[in-house]
């Protein structure tokens, strides 16, 4: 398992600040709960309490215009993902998952995430456009 301390703490953090410069009230983001692999900062209950401390450390939320936070994948399967994706018309071809790519960009082929990937995309029926370095 990869494991990353802090990993959507800090990028909600920079989120954050970046959405009250704009003068943005909603911030979304991708976390999962389901196929999380082990990260707290993706599940539901650490989300709403994001949202409560965002509200209470930001100019703008204690002004009277609150953040909220989205998560609409929160509750998906990989596969459910991968279908809602390719629906949408995403190039997975242009994206990665893996926590070790090689030194031109495939993915290692053996970290936690390139595995759930592979089953996401198996269990979705949906071809892996992905380049593996290990099979």
């Amino acid at each position: 398992m990869t494991y990353v301390p802090a990993r959507n703490t800090i990028f909600l953090s920079f989120a954050l600040a970046w959405a009250e410069v704009l003068g943005a009230a909603d911030i979304f983001l991708g976390v999962n709960a389901l196929d999380y692999s082990g990260y707290p900062d993706c599940r539901p209950d650490y989300i709403q309490a994001y949202e409560r401390m965002a509200n209470l450390a930001t100019r703008s939320a204690v002004e009277g215009r609150a953040v909220r936070l989205h998560a609409p994948l929160i509750e998906q399967t990989k596969a459910q993902i991968i279908r809602w994706g390719t629906q949408l018309g995403v190039d997975y071809g242009l994206t990665t998952s893996c926590y070790d790519p090689t030194v031109d960009g495939a993915a290692c082929g053996r970290c936690d995430s390139c595995h759930l990937r592979r089953r996401g995309f198996a269990e979705a029926n949906v071809p892996d456009p992905t380049r593996y370095a290990a099979t």
